[in-house]
């Protein structure tokens, strides 16, 4: 079954083919970093606009990359959400019109389920149970998972998440959008012993996460510095900055994901979402994993951000199971991952 996957649930157009047998035949990620940098963020409604824009293009390209035409298709996977609702609507319209006109059937996936599966996509994919990190712009959660479509959440962001706080600090230092990768190419020039910022929560039980307070720390720190210095702070002190901010995050995520393991016994850690990019984060968990004989898992960095081959696999798992959308489809700003039929028996023994 080949899967044409549709993802807009943001500010990124992603298209791919996934076949059942072949695995991933060809995908397409159009970013709208140049439209969104003018306003420091992402502007809903220009988002929208630009997926109406490029998502039929993007579509040609990946079928023409495959070597294949339209009524190659078998499925069509849409992201249905979360996400921003205009920009789901783009998607999902274009993905249930689509699959009725070829004749095809038709399924919305669950966004961050699509982030939660894309490391199965890579040769080295981990086997059930494993527990999950998924760290992005708009979630930072960690889930017990024992099968597809069978997840606990262990913990959440209680304000902002990772992502969200790495493009609030980075517009306070005065970085460039988009924030977050801005950050941490600022924090490789940072010297790690002149500031110490909090590691939140992690002095108490639980798998909770805050990181609004990280961002009010670095501000205060910004304006410490700024006042010792009778004006503006030089390009080492924003990038001291940054790194003890960045330090800060990374250190929280792996004492929290260590927990978890320990908690649930389990020895395999999937990492997942745009912030599972960050290379000192891979490294500093790589690290602490192995001291403890566990794996960790990453998709490849090109799947890592918002695409549509997570979504095109996502959605293939979901339709060999006969999942199906119906015509009147309707997609959703806000959707529990714990509302997700569960498609496998769960699998509760480690290898």
């Amino acid at each position: 079954m080949r899967v044409l996957g549709i993802e807009t649930s943001c500010d990124e157009t992603g298209v791919a083919l996934y076949d059942g047998e072949h695995g991933l035949l060809a995908h397409a990620v159009y970013s709208q970093i140049a439209i969104h940098a003018e306003y420091g963020g992402v502007v809903p409604e220009l988002a929208s606009r630009d997926h109406v824009r490029k998502a039929l293009p993007l579509i040609r390209e990946v079928l023409d990359e495959a070597g294949l035409t339209r009524e190659d298709i078998d499925a069509v996977a849409f992201t249905a959400g979360p996400g921003l609702i205009g920009a789901l609507l783009v998607g999902t319209a274009l993905g249930r019109s689509l699959a009725w006109a070829l004749g095809v059937p038709a399924v919305g996936v669950h966004h961050m389920e699509g982030h939660l599966l894309a490391p199965l996509l890579e040769d080295s994919a981990p086997a059930f149970p494993f527990v999950a990190l998924l760290v992005s712009g708009g979630h930072t959660q960690l889930v017990d998972v024992t099968g597809v479509g069978r997840y606990r959440i262990l913990g959440e962001s209680l304000d902002d998440a990772a992502g969200e706080a790495f493009d609030k600090t980075a517009k306070i230092l005065g970085l460039p959008y988009p924030g977050g990768p801005a950050l941490s190419r600022e924090a490789e020039q940072g010297d790690p012993t002149r500031y110490r910022f909090p590691r939140p929560m992690t002095d108490r039980p639980g798998l909770d996460f805050s990181f609004s307070g990280l961002k009010t720390f670095a501000l205060n720190t910004l304006r410490e510095a700024e006042a010792e210095s009778g004006g503006s702070i030089d390009a080492q002190t924003r990038a001291d900055i940054a790194r003890a901010f960045e330090e800060a995050v990374v250190d929280t995520l792996v004492i929290k994901c260590r927990r978890a393991l320990r908690e649930t016994g389990r020895r395999r850690l999937v990492l997942a979402g745009g912030v599972s990019a960050n290379r000192r984060l891979r490294a500093r968990m790589g690290e602490a994993l192995a001291a403890e004989g566990c794996e960790a898992h990453y998709p490849r960095p090109e799947l890592c951000t918002d695409n549509g081959a997570m979504i095109a696999y996502a959605g293939w798992q979901r339709l060999a199971a006969g999942a199906t959308e119906p015509l009147l489809f309707k997609p959703r700003a806000r959707w529990p991952m714990e509302e997700l039929a569960p498609l496998t028996p769960a699998i509760e023994t480690e290898i």
